[in-house]
This record gives C-alpha cells, structure tokens and sequence, in this order.
C-alpha cells in the first residue's frame, strides 16, 4: 500500500535538505520510502566528498541503497545498549503527517523503522505537501503474526476500524514484510486521538507493530515546488 504523493523534485528537495541536518561523526538511521531514499544518496553523497558517518538502515531497500552510495553501517544493536553510541539523527518518511503525529507502514518497514525512529536522539521527518494533513485518516498498517491475522481483525473492528489484508502486486498471495509478518491495512476515518488509538492496537495480542508514530518526530521538513518548509513538529 504505497502511498502517491507530490512530484519527485519536491521530494528531492526535502531529502536533500534534511540530510543537511547529519553532522560529521554521526551515528544517522536511515528511513525507508521514495523521500528518505533521496535523503540516503545526498549523505551518500557528502560521504564521498569527506563526511564520517555510519548509517543504521530500516530495511532491505534502504541497506542496499546506502551500500550502493558508500555509507558505512552498522546493526541496530551495536548503537543501543549501555555505554553504545546511539543514534543521533533519524531521517525518515511518513505517509501523512499531523503536527508532530504519523502515519508510516506504507512500504511495510514501519516495525524496523519505529525502532531506529525512537531511539534516536532527533528524528527529522521528510515529506512533499500531499502527505501533510489537519487530522490523521489514512488507514494504519499493522504488521501481524501470520497466525494472528483473524484475533487482529476482530480487534480492529471491535477499535471501530475495518482490516485488510495487504495483497502483492507482482504475485499471488499476500505481502510479507522482512521480518516475515503479515500487514494488515486498518480504515478508522479520521483519527483525532491518534495516542488513544495507538496504545489499543500496541495492547492487541499478535500486533508486532503499528504504523502510529505519535509525538515522536521532532523536526519535518516539507520540499514544495519553490524550496523547502522547516517547521518543528
């Protein structure tokens, strides 16, 4: 369920620009998506004119994008822990974005990407106008345990949303993530208390992720077709 968004350029733009945010010596995770792919190859990029970094990747797609661009890396348990260094700047995507809320899940890496997203010192979100929203309402990816799949959606409507699972588009059957899970896509409408609805779906047996990212963002930066919009979140 990828979602469509604004032009290339303007999501270049906001790539480019918050990997402006990455300073020599940091330990950078590495988002997934269209948007962050951008930001991966502009650090790609200051790497190869000098810049010391080490990427921590949220997916397949985005480890083999910074392998591609000659950025470093590291797992994420070499960088967490006591006395590890941590990660000190998160560049990711999101399919819509309220305030300092998310939706993400999109691309089927949001469990790896909360992950890297949480711990990091600073998260700084990349997006294009069209995912910008007043109140949440796209619906939630969910990675599930396979066998889990029915108890999730029951949950979910009893949430008041509706599940579907995510099908391939280039094979029969349906998406598994890189963790080896299920997504299930859950239509709630507008969500005006994304926290309240976060901390149901986290409390649902067989859910090892949701792709509610609240208040964790602390910086967005929007590409438009002028430059670029820098806004706390």
């Amino acid at each position: 369920m990828k979602t469509s968004g604004g032009s290339d350029a303007m999501k270049r733009r906001a790539g480019e620009s918050a990997a402006e945010a990455v300073d020599d010596g940091d330990v950078v995770g590495l988002g997934t998506g269209s948007t962050a792919a951008h930001a991966i190859r502009a650090i790609g990029a200051r790497v190869d004119a000098g810049l010391d970094v080490r990427g921590v990747a949220t997916s397949f797609a985005s480890r083999e994008l910074a392998v591609a661009e000659g950025i470093p890396l590291l797992d994420l348990d070499e960088v967490t822990g006591p006395g590890a260094a941590g990660i000190d700047v998160a560049v990711d995507g999101a399919d819509q974005v309220a305030g300092g809320d998310l939706i993400k899940g999109g691309g089927g890496a949001h469990a790896r990407e909360k992950l890297v997203d949480s711990v990091a010192e600073r998260f700084v979100v990349v997006a294009d106008p069209s995912k910008e929203a007043a109140v949440l309402d796209r619906p939630v990816p969910m990675e599930v345990l396979p066998s889990a799949r029915g108890v999730v959606a029951d949950a979910v409507r009893a949430a008041g949303g509706e599940a579907t699972l995510r099908r391939a588009e280039r094979k029969d059957g349906p998406v598994v993530t890189d963790n080896g899970n299920l997504l299930l896509d859950c239509e709630f409408g507008e969500i005006p208390e994304p926290g309240a609805l976060a901390t149901t779906l986290a409390g649902t047996p067989g859910v090892l992720e949701h792709g509610l990212f609240v208040g964790l963002a602390d910086e967005v930066h929007v590409g438009t077709a002028e430059g670029v919009r820098i806004r706390e979140a």
